[in-house]
């Protein structure tokens, strides 16, 4: 199981896109102070704490604003408590629903004490944390949290390495692993299933693939995810 940016994916034949908690699974808690320092910026590597979510543009006048959810269940993400934007600041979701197109990741919601046009375009592109010790311990040896992949070595079958894991996206047909190039160029996306993905060694900092001969080739452009 692949615990996304917080939640789960299964690492399998396929599955959906998944972050804190178990596919669906909603973890409710309390609302606490998060940081001592809440007001501090947050490293953007602090191992202690797993991404939800990033803002995006403002929706409408009325202080609704787009989020990006990286939870199993996208609209769970509002029941985890307070969250943690990268500036320090606590941030609560009152309202949350789903966007309008195919995305079930691309939410409209309301921050508390946001009320304006003005206040939302305050948090565009704030990225939103919850102290992993909130998530709970993964189950087994085949669970992890997917935003523990990233950054980590690619290397095939025979031990070459390729490249890195840039990310981990789904656009609507399991999660995928996208890989940067050791050689430079543009990224690949690999499905993220047991027949492409055999072995995961994330305490060794590595992920081998068994890839296609043409990974790196150039193709046709990938699905894009509607603007956040």
């Amino acid at each position: 199981m692949a615990r996304r940016p917080p939640g789960h994916t299964p690492h399998g034949d396929g599955g959906r896109r998944a972050r804190p908690g178990r596919i669906g699974e909603s973890v409710p808690t309390s609302a606490h102070r998060l940081r001592p320092d809440a007001d501090a910026p947050l490293p953007a590597t602090d191992p202690s704490l797993v991404q939800m979510g990033e803002f995006g543009r403002a929706h409408g006048l009325n202080g609704e604003i787009r989020l990006k959810s990286y939870t199993g269940d996208p609209q769970a993400i509002a029941s985890y408590g307070p969250l943690l934007g990268a500036d320090g600041r606590r941030i609560e979701l009152t309202d949350v629903r789903q966007a309008g197109g195919a995305a079930p990741d691309l939410l409209v919601v309301r921050v508390k004490g946001v009320t304006d046009r003005t206040g939302a375009e305050s948090l565009n592109r704030l990225a939103l944390y919850l102290p992993r010790e909130r998530l709970g311990t993964v189950a087994d040896a085949d669970e992890f949290f997917t935003a523990d992949l990233v950054g980590l070595d690619v290397v095939d079958t025979a031990g070459t390495r390729l490249g890195t894991v840039a990310d981990v996206p789904n656009y609507g047909g399991g999660d995928l692993l996208e890989i940067k190039p050791a050689l430079g160029g543009a990224t690949a996306l690999l499905p993220f299933t047991k027949a492409f993905v055999p072995e995961l060694d994330i305490a060794g900092g590595r992920v081998v693939i068994d890839p296609p001969d043409d990974l790196f080739a150039p193709a046709g452009p990938r699905p894009p995810e509607e603007p956040v």
